[in-house]
């Protein structure tokens, strides 16, 4: 296996000019395409609607080059979207390819791709959903090539909020919710999709869970969980990263924690951790090819001793003014604003911290 990394601009979410540019420079090749993570400049809500948008914009353009329909496009390939491109986020998608290659003789990236079933509103935000998804990354584990949970650094995770038609189904059906507040089904559903991977790769016993725990043990955590939640999916889609013996190429992946918002050495560690070296002193940032992270608002608003107003501001959600500030100290450190960064981190790190990878040429 060799996993290919390549950032697309997007002018919007309609916009695919890029990535055909690229397809027809031959930089991609559209048959070995597994996956994309990428923001749209949309508000991050139950309401944001750039996401599907976007995915049906590139599974109209890719359709032809892989002679099949939009609809088969989005079952071959995997797209995952964050709303919310605050401050100097960059709107953009980073392609995935995998292709046969043999082992560099070292532990390079690798990559596994797994969907759960789809799942009933009554079952988002439930142990019915951490157990999906926990067998859903071992899938990925296998796939990947990965033996060793510690090595696996970066899980993204994507699946289904409630949306009021969903809400309403299972109202007829009679049957009971986490919540019938759509907005208020994040935490519930980011939290159930972290709490499986912690449950998959060792770091959560699922006998200390229940459905009480989801949205409330916040000391129940993974560390490389990295979960969204959007209207546009029923299932959930992920994308497992880590460093296989097995894969081929020249890119690998590490990871550090947050413990803030503008925890710049955190970046510089996770820059480190890829690369295996001195990330700042050899060179490291220069060859970045990707970085993924989550923003949490400090725990009561008071970041290093100053007091914020993230978590009382009315107008603007908290997960706005995390992205916003995360993004321009990773974006500081590469000089690069098309990263990842996406808000809420029920049960990813401890609270008020959030994971961050990064890719790196080696």
């Amino acid at each position: 296996m060799r996993v290919g990394v390549h950032k697309i601009r997007m002018d919007n979410p309609g916009d695919v000019s890029d990535l055909r540019r690229q397809i027809e420079a031959g930089s991609i090749n559209p048959h070995e395409i597994v996956a994309m993570i990428g923001k749209t400049e949309g508000n991050g809500g139950a309401n944001d609607f750039t996401r599907g948008f976007a995915t049906q914009s590139l599974s109209l353009l890719l359709a032809p080059y892989l002679d099949l329909s939009p609809e088969a496009v989005t079952s071959r390939i995997a797209f995952v979207w964050s709303g919310g491109t605050e401050g100097v986020l960059s709107p953009h998608t980073t392609v995935f390819t995998r292709s046969e290659a043999e082992p560099a003789g070292a532990k390079r990236l690798a990559i596994g791709i797994a969907m759960t079933r789809d799942l009933l509103p009554e079952e988002v935000g439930t142990m019915v959903e951490v157990r999906e998804v926990a067998k859903a990354v071992r899938s990925a584990l296998d796939e990947a090539g990965i033996d060793d949970p510690g090595d696996v650094h970066y899980v993204q995770v994507k699946g289904p909020l409630l949306t009021p038609a969903s809400v309403a189904d299972a109202q007829r059906r009679g049957v009971k919710l986490v919540t019938t507040d759509p907005n208020g089904s994040k935490p519930y559903a980011r939290g159930a999709t972290a709490l499986g991977v912690a449950v998959a790769l060792g770091e959560v016993d699922e006998a200390h869970l229940s459905d009480d725990a989801i949205a409330r043990r916040m000391d129940l955590y993974s560390s490389v969980a990295n979960t969204s939640a959007g209207g546009e999916l029923r299932n959930c889609e992920i994308l497992l990263f880590g460093n296989s013996a097995k894969a081929g190429g020249d890119l690998r992946i590490g990871h550090a924690v947050l413990r803030d918002v503008v925890d710049r050495d955190a970046v510089l560690t996770a820059i480190a951790n890829a690369a295996g070296e001195n990330a700042a002193a050899d060179g490291a940032l220069e060859r970045v090819k990707a970085i993924f992270a989550k923003a949490e608002a400090p725990v009561g608003g008071m970041l290093r001793g100053c007091r914020t107003t993230m978590l009382s501001d009315a107008d603007i959600h908290y997960e706005r003014h995390a992205r916003a500030a995360l993004g321009a100290v990773i974006t500081s450190v590469t000089g690069d604003a098309k990263i990842f960064v996406s808000g809420g981190t029920e049960h990813q790190c401890k609270p008020g911290e959030a994971p961050i990878a990064a890719i790196v040429q080696v």
